[in-house]
């Protein structure tokens, strides 16, 4: 068996979020088109008897009090449905802020899942582990998935999404933790359709002038629930050559759109704040 074996797991943005319904079991159904960026936490794992976990990085206290840790219960699902007995000695490289709306935990679980496949040389199917990913939460699947992507129904339906042109983006959360349940229950107002997408964008100006007419439906309500919120997509949109500013998720992670990673770097500068938290780069492509 291997060592030591690491696995990224990046921030995914919300580059629109349509709400389009609810199940009868509460579960509320969505259309949403996502990406991912360069930053992101990192995990690694080496074979030991037990199954443990140790955190670090700048936002690993933040889950100290969590008492069953999203990886965790990635990986004994996963150690369940492959027969596994045999444990991991787990290390999570914490940058992402917690309950960001950019998908850090589901990331997290997404990375241990593909992380113990390789150090349990598991050969579960692909469709197994989409359904331990669906059962870990409504955006694992797409963070297992790893790549841009349409993703509908409550998270497990996931497409091809149109073709991303070369695009620089900038990160803001204002330092606070938004519960994506409570966001959910203040919406208000109708349901909306599905967005009709090109194949793909030739460059960001005529991306950013489609995703402009669409929405994040959950904006409205994280912003009544913490004001904060729209200052910083106010304080974005400000920003020299941002084409487009937008909450990702549930919130209050925001992001704003530049021609290049060149150009969003630049804008950084306009945005450090005493407790938020900034990170400038691009966004992949694929």
């Amino acid at each position: 068996m291997p060592d030591r074996l690491t696995e990224a797991a990046p921030a995914k943005v919300n580059l629109y979020l349509h709400v389009t319904g609810r199940r009868d079991d509460g579960y509320h159904l969505l259309d949403s088109l996502v990406a991912f960026t360069e930053i992101g936490d990192t995990l690694s794992a080496e074979p030991a008897n037990t199954l443990s976990l140790r955190m670090v990085g700048p936002f690993a206290a933040e889950l100290a009090a969590e008492a069953d840790n999203l990886v965790l219960r990635a990986a004994r699902a996963l150690a369940a449905e492959a027969g596994v007995s045999s444990g991991a000695h787990l290390v999570l490289e914490k940058h992402l802020p917690v309950a960001a709306g950019i998908g850090g935990g589901s990331a997290d679980a997404a990375a241990a899942l593909r992380l113990l496949c390789r150090l349990w040389r598991s050969s579960l199917q692909q469709a197994v582990l989409d359904r331990l990913a669906a059962g870990l939460g409504a955006d694992v699947p797409v963070c297992l998935a790893g790549r841009t992507v349409r993703m509908s129904g409550i998270g497990e339906r996931l497409e091809a999404a149109p073709a991303l042109p070369p695009c620089g983006i900038v990160l803001v959360n204002p330092g606070i933790a938004v519960a994506t349940a409570e966001v959910f229950r203040m919406r208000r107002g109708a349901w909306s359709q599905p967005a009709m997408l090109p194949s793909g964008w030739n460059d960001v100006a005529a991306m950013a002038g489609d995703l402009a007419r669409l929405r994040n439906d959950l904006e409205p309500a994280a912003i009544a629930l913490r004001p904060v919120i729209g200052c910083v997509l106010a304080e974005l949109a400000a920003t020299p050559g941002c084409k487009l500013a937008r909450m990702s998720g549930s919130g209050a992670t925001c992001f704003g759109l530049y021609a290049d990673a060149a150009s969003a770097r630049q804008a950084l500068g306009h945005l450090e704040r005493p407790g938020w938290w900034c990170w400038a780069g691009s966004l992949r492509c694929g």
